[in-house]
This record gives C-alpha cells, sequence and structure tokens, in this order.
C-alpha cells in the first residue's frame, strides 16, 4: 500500500492486473476475461472491474499481452501525409475501433517499398495484431509475405484475385467514367487528365483505373481523338508546367481532371496563375472529396469515393480476420460526383 492511499500497488509503484483484481474484489482471471472481451462476462463484473481500472489509472502491459496472444494493437501505413483524402480514412479506422480495446499505430511509408518493408517488420517484432496497408508500394509478393505474419488489409490497391489478404477500394474505372460524363454534361467538350508521373505508375494502380475509365468515357462520347492524359510529378512547379503545355496546344482543353485532389489543388493553382477563369475558361476536377475542396478559395467538383466508410470497412475486414475469418473479401465503394464551382457552368 503506498503511504497516504488505501489504494493497493505493485511493490514497483506499479499498478498491476493483480491490483485492479483486488481493488475490485474479484480475481485476476475476472480482470483478465474483462481485458480480452471474453465471451460470457455479465454486465455487472464489467462494470465493477472498468471501474476500478478508471480508479487506478491501470494501462495493460503491451507485452504481457503480447505473449498472451494480442496486444490489442494494430498498425496503419500510409504513403505520406500530403494526401488530404488520407484523414478521412484514418477518421474511418476510428470510428471502426472506438467501441473496442484496439489503438491504431501510425507509420508512414514515404512511398517506397524498402522503409514500408522496414515498418512492417518493426510492427511484426513489436506483436501488432494486423496491419492496414493504405496507397502502400509494396508489390503482390511483397503482400503476401507480410500476410503470412499478420493479418493485413489493404487499401487503394485492386487485386481482386489476391487469397492472403483482404482490399478496401473504391470503383476507380467508373470514378473516371463518371469525369468525363459529368464535364460533357457541363457543357465542356475538351476535357484532359493531369495524373501521377510515369515513374509511379503501375505502383499507384488506382491512377491507372480512372486513366482507363476516363479514356473509355471519352471514346464511348466521339472524343477518342481526343485523349489527352498527361503525366506530372507532385510539385506545384511540374503541374503548372503540365498545364501551360496542355493549354498552348493548338486545341487546348477546357477542363482538367487532377487524377486526386492534390493534384487537382495543384492545378486550380495553376490555371489561375496563368490567367484562366475557373470555371468560365478552364472547368477543373479532382478526385477523392477531401475537405480542402469545399473551402471557399477552392471550390472545387470532386470525384466522391467514400473514404471514411472506406476507413470503417478496413477495420471491420481486419478485426475479423484478427478473429479467425480466413475467406478473403474485397469490398469496393461505388463513387459519385460533388459537384461545386469550379465546373458548374
Amino acid at each position: 500500500m503506498s503511504q497516504g492511499s488505501d489504494i493497493p500497488t505493485a511493490r514497483s509503484g506499479r499498478v498491476t492486473i493483480r491490483t485492479v483484481a483486488e481493488h475490485a474484489g474479484v480475481s485476476v482471471a475476472a480482470v483478465s476475461k474483462v481485458l480480452r472481451d471474453a465471451y460470457g462476462v455479465s454486465a455487472a463484473l464489467r462494470a465493477k472491474v472498468e471501474a476500478s481500472i478508471a480508479t487506478l489509472n491501470y494501462r495493460p502491459s503491451a507485452a504481457a499481452r503480447g505473449m498472451r496472444g494480442q496486444t490489442y494493437t494494430i498498425g496503419v501505413i500510409m504513403a505520406d501525409i500530403n494526401n488530404p483524402f488520407y484523414p478521412q480514412i484514418f477518421e474511418g479506422i476510428n470510428d471502426g475501433l472506438s467501441d473496442t480495446q484496439y489503438i491504431p499505430l501510425i507509420g508512414l511509408g514515404r512511398g517506397l517499398a524498402t522503409i514500408e518493408t522496414t515498418i512492417v517488420h518493426a510492427m511484426v517484432d513489436r506483436q501488432m495484431d494486423g496491419i492496414i496497408m493504405i496507397g502502400q508500394r509494396l508489390n503482390t509478393p511483397g503482400l503476401n509475405e507480410v500476410a503470412k505474419s499478420l493479418p493485413i488489409v489493404v487499401v487503394a490497391h485492386h487485386e481482386p484475385t489476391a487469397t492472403a489478404f483482404d482490399t478496401v477500394n473504391n470503383d476507380d474505372e467508373l470514378g473516371g467514367r463518371l469525369v468525363v460524363e459529368h464535364l460533357l454534361a457541363q457543357g465542356y467538350k475538351r476535357p484532359a487528365m493531369i495524373t501521377l508521373s510515369r515513374a509511379q505508375l503501375g505502383r499507384v494502380d488506382v491512377s491507372d483505373r480512372r486513366e482507363r475509365g476516363f479514356a473509355k468515357a471519352m471514346q464511348a462520347a466521339g472524343l477518342g481523338h481526343y485523349v489527352h492524359i498527361e503525366a506530372a510529378e507532385a510539385e506545384l512547379d511540374d503541374v503548372t508546367a503540365t498545364v501551360r503545355e496542355l493549354l498552348e496546344r493548338p486545341d487546348p482543353p477546357d477542363a482538367i481532371f487532377g487524377w486526386a485532389d492534390y493534384y487537382a489543388l495543384e492545378v486550380l493553382s495553376a490555371v489561375r496563375t496563368l490567367g484562366y477563369r475557373v470555371p468560365e475558361d478552364i472547368g477543373v476536377i479532382g478526385y477523392d472529396n477531401s475537405e480542402p475542396c469545399s473551402f471557399t478559395q477552392n471550390n472545387l467538383t470532386s470525384i466522391d469515393q467514400s473514404g471514411r466508410e472506406i476507413g470503417r470497412q478496413a477495420v471491420r475486414m481486419l478485426l475479423e480476420r484478427i478473429g479467425g475469418r480466413t475467406t478473403v473479401e474485397h469490398f469496393v465503394t461505388t463513387p459519385k460526383v460533388s459537384l461545386r464551382g469550379s465546373t458548374q457552368r
């Protein structure tokens, strides 16, 4: 007992599971069942133990939990923190974990498979129960290797034949089609697209699918002769140069689709810097419907892919995998146009 307190503590001063059991007047096994959310725990027992946990400010040892089989931590690996769409997904992940004991821990892969691999190894070594990967750069063999160590769910990676891991995606090809259909409906006649640099294409397959949908819709509309899909690095100077090249053509586009919002926002800035009016001279549309789209200075039309729902579904699927599900699931959300002033004529 610590001096001046009637709360029992461990000899080291750290509150232990035994301390909680003594405070609650129950067995250590009963506290363990509550912590593990085991089947058959009564509401009264749970309330008594949770009250003692709160009073004692008890924090279960992750190492001890790992030895018992679970640490109640999941890893979330994101490509970077520059994409304004990722916070939507993470909000959904938090939604999905809100009524559980699980805590998400974030790692940034910086768009490099080597760094992702290092982070994965660190998460495995720390006995995390599963990993959600968002916009990963690891290829399929690499993902299969990770899945041998712990359950994973991959977001923004189309691989419907994968069996070792689950995926959550938007129907990106449909989204690319919706871009063209929307722009033509608004009276634009020559849409063009700016996509990822060629060095990254093939590793980020959502952009490939959006390109495919864009090109197919142009062909279906009788504009197969005018399919301009230009690549640019994700820096304002390079996007501005690409926009300038497009607009200096003999038959310049009257609308530009940025493959993701963080590209489209740079397109928007470049178009205005070059002296064009939006939407009167040039329409601009993005993809993701991230928060900056609704800012007054942007007012950017975008394809909504339900990022928060993607995050929720990723958590659901990962927890099911952790719980023992072995059958594969590939979840796909349906995109829709979120109309704003950048294309509204």
